[in-house]
Parts: structure tokens; C-alpha cells; sequence
């Protein structure tokens, strides 16, 4: 399996190369750079073998799976050959300006754009599987960093930043597959591996500050690559975005992104913040007896309120009425602030830094993931939340809630949880006898009350299992 396996990704790397052409690149002053040899550079050698490694076992365990999963597979490896061969043209290829970046990642951009058509046009029962694999492959964009004012992170942070929505993902596979079927096992955590560690510990090993370029003044006989047609493209701008995005961070904000995986994106700029704008005076509506009233009212999402992402007075981050935007971030936020969530319906929010306390009022199908709280995070009124702490969280308050799916951390796993009418609350922590394994806890829903010795006593009708 292993030698077909290889066999079949040379055989592509073969079909790459035929279709970039022999060539010679000349550099300044009569040096010349050739082709084969910057194929033999040792961090190019060393990503074929992280291709025939790493990608190997996803597609092994891919195999065995078949179906939708092996199809989306395909098109991972299909991503990490075009890396590769990109990362071979840097060598040979200055610098692109921000308006030839689009052309030079072009193909790893189809590739993207084949993986989240597979994610997104069908109702797979391995949905979460395509999620997962073509969330990560916008980890690979770290190949089109040109310097600190390209508009993208290191590209170390990157890559584990990247990782972090397809994470989301497998978790769900490894929970709904756990003492099921153990090819789904592998294959996510194959895929983790994949990303964090393997591909993170590369680009810290050769490119911790990103590809190195030709030198400016060479010259390439190459013919460039032409630019990939409109219809195409997630390098023009979106008619979804909230505000144009110039240069490289455009680049990067829609390779990452996929049609309609993020439709709906809202990046908060300045201008949109409360402070800065004329057309808001910064008060929550939902607040005091309006917020208690809300709370009464049954779960809705109107269509007819519009979408909101926002920072109010500096100090509160409003999220409103988003439905279906699977990409919704917080990033530049602190430990003064506090994030509420309102109306949101299948939809996904990262916190990307610490607040103080994060809410989510009378959303449905809503995934969150933060990275720590200073005080609580609390879910109230909602139905079928998943809830993940990458950092620590003193309290967890559930407040008449049906359906919640908590993972903890190894850092949040001291974390006080409430409950008050809600039902199907299931907690995840790490498991201690397994590597990337999750054991499942379900809380008590149900308690059994018994009048002894002039008091009443409470006990819980179901236990808490592995």
C-alpha cells in the first residue's frame, strides 16, 4: 500500500514538473539557478519526504475508509504537491509584488477551492471529515509570505492558527467514531499529525521566516504562470466581505476561506468599531431588563436584523444574527473585554486571544472555540452548542439549554460547571490512557430526591462514563 502509495505521488510530482517546463534561472552578476538543482534543495527534499510520510498515513487510512473521505484525501495530496512545486519556484522566482501573488499560488488556490467544493456540496455523512481536511489546507498559504506587511501571520503561527477550525472538526470524528471504528480514528489523528506537529516542526526547521526568494535584479527564462480564470479565483475581491481587502492579506483572507465555507466573513477594521463611528452611541440593546425579557422570548434568528461583529466602547465584542458563517473571528481582543454572542445560528466563532468572559444567548447549531477566560463562559438559551477551551476557564454556567458538547483542555480540566435546566450535556477532557483520544463524561440531567432524617437528599439517576 505504501509503495503504491509513493509510486502514485512521484508519478504526480513528474506530471507537476512536466507542466512547469525544464529551466534555467539566471541570477545578477552571471549566477544561474537550475531547475533540477533547487529540486534537490534539502528543505525541498525534505518536504517530499514529509509528502510521503505524513500525507502517506492520512491516505492510507483514507483507503480503508473509501468514499467521500478517500475523494477529499486525494485532493490533499494534489495541495502538497503544488506546495512542493511552489516551494521549488521560489528559488527561481524574485519576490511576487502583491498583485502577481495570485498568479504564483494560483495552483495551490484550485486545489483549496476542489477541497471545499467537496466539503460544502453535499450532506455526506462524512461531513465532518471533508470539514476537516479542507479547513486545513489553508494551512499551506504560509508558502505565500513575503515579509511583516503581507498581511498574514508568521509562518509558523500560521500553520498551527489554521490548524486550529480544522481541529474543531476531527475532534468530532474522533468522538463519533471512538470505540466504533478505528480507520476514522486513524485518519484523524493522521490528519492531526499531519499539520501539528509535522508540518508546523518543517517551517520552524527551514522557512521559520518564510520562503526565500530569488534575489531582486535576477531574471528567470521560466515563462510566468498565468493568472487562474475569475471563476475561479479566491483572490479577487468578494461581494460577501464587509470591506475590500488589499495586497497579500487579501491573498490570504480568501485562500483560507473557500466559496461558501465563509460566507458572510466580517473582518473588524477601525472604522467599524463603535468609537469610530457616528451611527452607533455604543449601548448593548440587550441589556438589564431588555436582556431578561429576551431570554423569555422562544429561540429565533430573524433574517430581517442585520449581521453584526463588532467592538462596543472598546470593551464589549457584540456577535449578532450571523446564520451559516462557519469562519466568524475575534482576534484582536484582551482580558478587559467581553464577547456576547446573540441569535446565531450554524455558525463558528474562535476567540483567538484571552477575554473575561465570553456569552451565547438563544443560539442554535453554534460552535465556539477560545482560548481562555478570565471569569466564565456561559450558554444560555441555546440549542446544540459545541464549546471548546484551548486554555483555562474557572466556570462553565449551562443555564436552559438542550443539547452542549464541552471540550476541555488539560488546562481547563479544573473548571467548575453549572447546570440549570438543560438537558444532553456531555463533557470531553483528554484521555489519560490514550494519545489524541477524548473520553466522553455525560452530566447528570435527571437526580433522584429522598426524604431521610428530617431533610431531603440528592442524588444524580445516571453516572458519568468513559
Amino acid at each position: 500500500m505504501e509503495e503504491s502509495l509513493v509510486g502514485r505521488l512521484e508519478a504526480a510530482v513528474s506530471r507537476l514538473e512536466a507542466l512547469n517546463g525544464a529551466g534555467t534561472v539566471s541570477g545578477g552578476g552571471g549566477g544561474q539557478v537550475d531547475h533540477a538543482a533547487a529540486q534537490q534543495d534539502p528543505a525541498v527534499l525534505a518536504f517530499e519526504e514529509l509528502v510521503a510520510g505524513a500525507v502517506g498515513r492520512v491516505s492510507a487510512a483514507a483507503g480503508k475508509i473509501g468514499a467521500e473521505v478517500a475523494d477529499v484525501t486525494r485532493v490533499m495530496e494534489k495541495a502538497f504537491l503544488v506546495g512542493k512545486d511552489l516551494l521549488v519556484r521560489t528559488k527561481e522566482t524574485p519576490k511576487p509584488t502583491m498583485d502577481s501573488m495570485a498568479a504564483f499560488m494560483g495552483p495551490l488556490n484550485e486545489a483549496i477551492l476542489e477541497a471545499n467544493a467537496l466539503a460544502e456540496g453535499t450532506r455526506s455523512s462524512h461531513g465532518n471529515h471533508l470539514k476537516a481536511a479542507a479547513g486545513s489546507l489553508s494551512a499551506l498559504a504560509w508558502i505565500g509570505y513575503t515579509g511583516k506587511d503581507c498581511g498574514m501571520p508568521l509562518p509558523i503561527a500560521h500553520v498551527e492558527e489554521s490548524w486550529q477550525m480544522a481541529e474543531f472538526y476531527s475532534n468530532k470524528v474522533l468522538v463519533e467514531y471512538k470505540n466504533k471504528d478505528s480507520d476514522h480514528v486513524e485518519w484523524a489523528k493522521a490528519l492531526k499529525e499531519l499539520f501539528v506537529p509535522t508540518l508546523r516542526d518543517y517551517v520552524k526547521k527551514f522557512y521559520p521566516l518564510g520562503p526565500v526568494w530569488l534575489p531582486p535584479g535576477s531574471s528567470t527564462s521560466k515563462a510566468p504562470s498565468a493568472p487562474c480564470p475569475p471563476s475561479a479565483s479566491l483572490f479577487t475581491s468578494s461581494s460577501q466581505s464587509s470591506q475590500p481587502k488589499t495586497g497579500m492579506s487579501a491573498v490570504f483572507a480568501e485562500i483560507s476561506s473557500g466559496k461558501s465555507m465563509t460566507q458572510g466573513l466580517r473582518t473588524v477594521t477601525a472604522d467599524m468599531k463603535s468609537k469610530n463611528r457616528t451611527d452607533r452611541t455604543g449601548v448593548v440593546a440587550t441589556e438589564g431588563k431588555e436582556r431578561k425579557e429576551a431570554h423569555k422570548a422562544p429561540y429565533s434568528s430573524s433574517t430581517k436584523s442585520p449581521a453584526r461583529l463588532e467592538l462596543q466602547m472598546g470593551r464589549k465584542w457584540i456577535v449578532e444574527h450571523h446564520i451559516g458563517n462557519k469562519n466568524l473571528i475575534i482576534e484582536d481582543c484582551d482580558t478587559k473585554q467581553s464577547v456576547y454572542v446573540f441569535g446565531c445560528k450554524d455558525c463558528v466563532l474562535q476567540v483567538k486571544g484571552k477575554v473575561n468572559n465570553i456569552t451565547i444567548d438563544k443560539c442554535g447549531k453554534m460552535g465556539l472555540l477560545f482560548k481562555g477566560v478570565v471569569a466564565a463562559c456561559e450558554i444560555v438559551n441555546c440549542n446544540s452548542v459545541e464549546v471548546q477551551c484551548e486554555g483555562s476557564v474557572p466556570t462553565i454556567s449551562i443555564d436552559n439549554t438542550s443539547g452542549c458538547q464541552l471540550y476541555l483542555s488539560k488546562e481547563s480540566l479544573e473548571t467548575s460547571i453549572t447546570t440549570a435546566k438543560s438537558s444532553e450535556i456531555n463533557a470531553l477532557v483528554p484521555d489519560a490512557n490514550s494519545d489524541g483520544d477524548w473520553a466522553e463524561h455525560s452530566l447528570p440531567q435527571q437526580f433522584i430526591h429522598a426524604f431521610k432524617d428530617g431533610q431531603f437528599t440528592t442524588s444524580p439517576a445516571c453516572h458519568s462514563g468513559g
